[in-house]
């Protein structure tokens, strides 16, 4: 089906709908009694904290825009507990207290976001210009979100529509020195009666990103890094979105459909095998060339919902394909290998499609009591494609079912409990390749070793079951403190990667290999956090302690490839695991306009069947900001401090700390009648040299990028209608 039947075909599902769904998150601001319907008016962070057991973080305008550089990841890496695995200056993913890929969900609008999001090299498919408000949920989160749950999530969700008649908008531009940034964003929208609209478009370019080094040393060979810039890291990104929706009354309905483009460079000495002849100066900053990677990732989605007297009664529908492709010039392994006919230099292509249907009911029997009983599925379809081989074709089916109750005994005491039962199937494709199997015969390899290799996959069905459970309280004494505590039992399934992957790959330096054996994730996890919050001084705690009888990871084996130029085999692999950390964070207000903030983090990893930690154990850290306000203005200075990490899994490297001085200031100004908003900043303000423990880059030596000034420009518009 090409994309031109594709978006026709999702928008008539859509249209054609007549479904009804809210977000839990969404009807916060409505409290239910037996008699009537009330609207409270009060702040979604603290809605947030009373209705959740889970440590969470809420990320608002004001935040969004002080740190907003163009990647969504980076941006939410200033919330303690919230880490990025950076792609270089462009992709970057996510990660809630040492927990990524599969294991944290990322959804938008109500609608999880599904592209290929097990590997290191793989970003999020998102506009970070339109998030306008992120809530993050620290901890097992499998009983509402399903099996990739089990660490967290990050939902991106819109603000409310304006409560009166008017057009609105906003222009928002980004530029940043690093890597030479130019970027913007559109957006234009209206609210009449009942009905509501708004469209989208944003855009950005990027070029080479500068690094304080002149050489980067990979397996004690000396590469040049010509001019401080890393070459062929530049890229771009166009976005697109449109939400419509009408509210009338206790029924509303939104519909939303977006398209993200990205395209980036990979550095050529981390792609395949490093090489310093690849690395010559070609004298464009902005080009993109081989290597690269391009994503495209469209979705659509309804959402609608309706309140009745003593509930609600929702359900959401999307459809998503995510395309992803990593371009390499052509080479072969195999004598006699010919290039594709076309696109000869596609190295991997990946289509990924899928359906997803959430319905929840939530019920108020009493003043006291709240039930949320609910459904989800997923389906989902993914082909391959390229001259080279890493993961085969597969279909994918998850459905779950939950039931959640909150009980208020008392004011100020809120108990929770749920249970949860997911299934899943998985059906592999079998892929079989003749050069390897003319490649092994004339090494002359046996007729035995051959069969077992030549079979890149086997056919594999297999299904999967299992219960998520939870119990949480809230504690509020009185108004200025609050105590949390949660147990959780999440599972997640293993993913196609970890089944049936058996590949080189390039950006990972390695043969990597799925075991078709392995069981389901599973875990138990206790939270607890306790908060105060006075008169000019807030204070919170949250450690964590996690532990699980089958964390799947990639081991390394001991064993030589017979793939060429592919070294070691890694292999994913179930282990018995702990994770245990804390945060903490500290807001004080002195005279005279000055505010001190203070956050710390610490995650601990052990991998008991090995005895040593995991892989992607982020370090400790420290951020120390004082700040001074006088009426709009703010002006601030901050102190990170990142720890050395020197718990590392087998063939990770450690990576030394650091000390980075940052800085900035808001305000706001007057442009053609306008009130607009300005956010100056500048990271690492003495170019400090320094390695990021999670980057993609991290194993080539490649320090991060240096010192950085970065300018925001916010300019809303309105008109009201009669």
């Amino acid at each position: 089906m090409s994309a031109g039947t594709i978006l026709p075909a999702a928008l008539v599902l859509l249209c054609g709908m007549l479904p009804v769904y809210a977000q839990q998150e969404d009807s916060v601001a409505i409290t239910l009694d037996l008699k009537d319907v009330v609207i409270v008016s009060e702040s979604y962070r603290k809605a947030m904290e009373r209705a959740s057991a889970l440590p969470i973080e809420v990320a608002g305008e004001q935040f969004l825009m002080q740190h907003l550089g163009g990647n969504l990841a980076q941006t939410l890496a200033h919330l303690p507990g919230i880490h990025s695995m950076d792609i270089g200056s462009g992709f970057a993913k996510p990660m809630i207290r040492g927990m990524g890929f599969n294991r944290i969900s990322v959804t938008e609008n109500g609608i999880k976001q599904e592209g290929q999001q097990w590997g290191a090299d793989h970003g999020l498919e998102i506009d970070a210009f339109g998030a306008e408000r992120i809530l993050v949920r620290k901890g097992p989160a499998s009983l509402l979100y399903g099996s990739d749950a089990m660490g967290g999530v990050i939902e991106i969700s819109q603000l409310p529509p304006p409560p009166d008649n008017r057009v609105f908008g906003e222009v928002i531009t980004l530029g940043k020195s690093g890597n030479a940034t130019l970027g913007g964003s559109l957006m234009t929208g209206f609210r009449y009666e009942a009905f509501h609209a708004k469209l989208r478009y944003s855009e950005q370019h990027f070029a080479d990103y500068r690094i304080p080094a002149d050489t980067i040393v990979y397996l004690t060979q000396h590469m040049p890094v010509h001019g401080r810039r890393l070459k062929n890291t530049a890229g771009f990104e166009r976005d697109a979105s449109l939400h419509a929706g009408y509210r009338l009354g206790a029924y509303g309905a939104t519909y939303v459909l977006s398209n993200a483009f990205q395209q980036t460079g990979f550095f050529p000495g981390a792609h395949g095998i490093p090489d310093a002849a690849r690395l010559t100066d070609d004298g464009n900053r902005r080009n993109v060339d081989l290597p690269f990677s391009r994503v495209n990732h469209l979705k659509a989605s309804s959402r609608q919902q309706y309140a009745f007297p003593s509930g609600t009664i929702a359900w959401d529908a999307g459809f998503q394909q995510n395309d992803r492709e990593e371009w390499s010039l052509f080479h072969t392994h195999y004598a006699g290998q010919s290039p594709p006919e076309k696109e000869a230099d596609r190295e991997l292509a990946f289509t990924l499609r899928t359906f997803s249907s959430s319905a929840r009911l939530r019920l108020f029997p009493s003043g006291q009591w709240e039930h949320t009983f609910g459904w989800d599925m997923h389906l989902q379809h993914n082909r391959i494609g390229g001259y080279a081989f890493l993961l085969p074709a597969y279909r994918r089916f998850s459905s779950g079912a939950l039931w959640l109750a909150s009980y208020t005994p008392v004011p100020g005491l809120d108990l929770s409990g749920g249970l949860r039962y997911d299934f899943g199937r998985i059906r592999c494709e079998a892929y079989s390749d003749p050069y390897l199997e003319s490649y092994l015969l004339g090494r002359g390899y046996t007729a035995g070793q051959i069969e077992a290799y030549r079979w890149r996959s086997y056919p594999a069905d297999r299904s999967f079951g299992d219960i998520s459970a939870s119990a949480g309280l809230i504690w509020t004494p009185n108004g200025t403190h609050r105590f949390k505590a949660n147990i959780g039992r999440s599972f997640r399934l293993p993913g196609a990667n970890e089944l049936a992957s058996n590949g080189v790959h390039h950006g990972a330096f390695r043969h990597e290999q799925g075991d078709p054996s392995l069981g389901s994730e599973k875990g138990w996890q206790c939270d607890v956090s306790a908060a105060y919050q006075g008169p000019g001084l807030s204070l919170s705690l949250s450690p964590f302690v996690a532990w699980f009888d089958n964390y799947i990871y990639l081991k390394p084996t001991g064993e030589w490839s017979a793939l060429p130029h592919a070294g070691q085999i890694y292999r994913y692999t179930g282990a018995e695991a702990v994770f245990a950390g804390a945060e903490a964070a500290l807001s004080a207000d002195f005279p005279q306009g000055f505010t001190y903030e203070f956050t710390a983090e610490y995650v601990h990893t052990y991998n008991m069947d090995e005895h040593i930690p995991l892989s992607f154990s982020p370090p400790p850290a420290m951020n120390n900001t004082l700040s001074w306000r006088k009426k709009d203005l703010r002006v601030y200075a901050g102190l990170q401090s990142i720890a050395a990490q020197h718990r590392t899994a087998r063939n990770e490297d450690p990576t030394p700390g650091a000390h980075l001085l940052h800085g900035g200031a808001s305000f706001p100004v007057v442009l053609c009648g306008t009130r607009a908003e300005v956010h100056l900043s500048v990271h690492n303000l003495l170019d400090t040299a320094f390695y990021n423990h999670l980057s993609f880059y991290r194993k080539v030596e490649i320090p991060e990028p240096g010192r950085s000034f970065r300018f925001v420009i916010k300019i809303p518009f309105k008109n009201n209608l009669k």
